[in-house]
């Protein structure tokens, strides 16, 4: 069932209204976007599947471009005047069912009340939003944090895609092991050994340091040292000499 009925004239706002079910679709589920060369399934009764969907829904985005008040029907009537238009019925319609009606206007277009037919006027107190092809992806984004905002279930929805589109760790073949899928590691002092393909790594070490297998001596000073006291503040200076591997070897061929 759509959430969101997107309401067009044929010839006046066929791309916008197509970029915006798109987007929309994308953040919220195709499911709840109805947009009707989209929607309707062939072999479906036309007026009874538009009455339908936009009786269901909760906001309609009226889609208004620089012709749209005054096309004419094929007799040459002003479409707007005409009880059959579609356009005009889905708008009617949907302040009937106490829907959200948003009017997007395209480009520099403006709604004077002066212009529409007398069931319409209401139409042009409506908050509106300026649909710009120049800035095509903020506009597109406003408006569905409008939607959003203004109807729960498709926040839940949104909510719930977002969730699904996150990646979850694998178990890796080893024992007890998970592949990692995104190598981020933020560490600070001393050594890391990292599963995954990162191996190990040193970052701001503030003491000995060893990532080799065999054993490490440190000879930090010659002599004794005698405290009188607890020994709190005592301070040593001296030179650091580390070894690494077995002592017999590095002596016999370290020249």
């Amino acid at each position: 069932m759509p959430d969101i009925f997107v309401n067009y004239r044929t010839g006046d706002g066929d791309t916008a209204a197509t970029l915006i079910e798109r987007e929309l679709s994308g953040r919220f589920g195709s499911e709840r976007v109805f947009r009707a060369s989209k929607s309707i399934r062939i072999g479906r009764a036309f007026p009874q599947e538009l009455i339908t969907a936009v009786r269901r829904s909760s906001a309609l985005l009226a889609v208004i471009g620089p012709t749209w008040a005054d096309a004419r029907t094929s007799e040459g009537r002003r479409a707007l005047d005409d009880p059959e238009d579609w356009t005009r019925r889905e708008i009617l319609e949907a302040r009937d069912t106490n829907a959200l009606v948003i009017p997007i206007l395209l480009g520099h277009t403006r709604l004077d009340r002066r212009l529409l037919p007398t069931e319409l006027g209401w139409l042009a107190d409506c908050q509106y939003r300026r649909f710009d092809n120049r800035d095509a992806e903020s506009t597109l984004r406003r408006i569905g944090d409008d939607l959003a905002e203004s109807i729960p279930q498709l926040a839940a929805a949104e909510r719930e895609i977002a969730a699904s589109s996150r990646p979850e760790a694998q178990p890796d073949s080893s024992p007890g092991g998970i592949r990692i899928q995104h190598h981020y590691h933020d560490q600070h002092g001393g050594v890391g050994i990292v599963g995954g393909d990162l191996g190990t790594f040193i970052n701001h070490a503030s003491g000995q340091v060893h990532t080799g297998s065999g054993d490490q001596h440190n000879n930090i000073r010659n002599g004794g040292v005698s405290f009188h006291g607890d020994g709190n503040g005592y301070l040593e200076r001296g030179d650091i000499r580390n070894e690494f591997g077995d002592r017999r070897h590095r002596e016999d061929g370290g020249r």
